[in-house]
């Protein structure tokens, strides 16, 4: 948690390296938070509301979800810390569900006022996006003011995410971290169209 307060993440280079080290990109990723960008046919198929959406209920499913691809730096090592951090309530996940099955989800970590965004997934059309969203709705709710996603990748500048300096990071880390938020102080959406009308507001 010190490390993630100054500006560090960790990472392993493979499934079974037993190995983990720390990561602090020149350049880093984040989602302004009144800047997340819901297209129209994410939009339509939010309103759909044809899917449910927990926090926090199944943590393990959404981490071994995300590491269940052919290269993953989601180690052994990297699962057990990740959980431990769970337990103590500093990480946290958000499931997207469809007929009882787990389609999509993303997990983090709680520093403060950010959110570090460590990993997502997407077993169906749109899942990873529909986890987002709700996701970012509940962050504006609850306080936090920075949502770190590390790296820019192609998938998330499409969703309104940028990339900055490691000084301009630096600077926004130390403020976010100094506020008071939970996560937990505010419900989840009632739903979809719920999101996407305070994002239409905010954005």
């Amino acid at each position: 948690m010190r490390a993630y307060r100054t500006g560090l993440f960790p990472m392993a280079e493979h499934r079974d390296d037993p190995e983990v080290f720390w990561v602090e990109p020149r350049r880093r990723g984040i989602f302004p938070l009144d800047q997340f960008h819901i297209s129209r046919s994410l939009a339509k198929r939010l309103r759909r509301d044809d899917y449910d959406v927990t926090l926090n209920r199944a943590f393990d499913d959404v981490i071994d979800a995300c590491a269940d691809r052919r290269e993953t730096w989601i180690s052994t090592e990297i699962r057990r810390l990740y959980t431990d951090l769970h337990h103590e309530g500093f990480a946290h996940s958000l499931e997207v569900w469809k007929e009882g099955e787990l389609i999509g989800g993303v997990y983090g970590v709680a520093v403060g006022g950010a959110f570090c965004g460590e990993s997502m997934f997407s077993r169906a059309t749109d899942g990873s996006k529909i986890a987002l969203s709700w996701l970012i709705d509940l962050l504006n709710r609850t306080g936090f003011t920075l949502f770190d996603t590390q790296f820019l990748t192609p998938h998330l500048a499409s969703l309104g995410a940028q990339e900055i300096t490691r000084a301009a990071y630096t600077l926004r880390l130390e403020e976010a971290v100094e506020r008071e938020a939970d996560i937990l102080s505010a419900p989840l959406a009632s739903g979809g169209h719920e999101v996407v009308q305070r994002n239409t507001q905010t954005s």
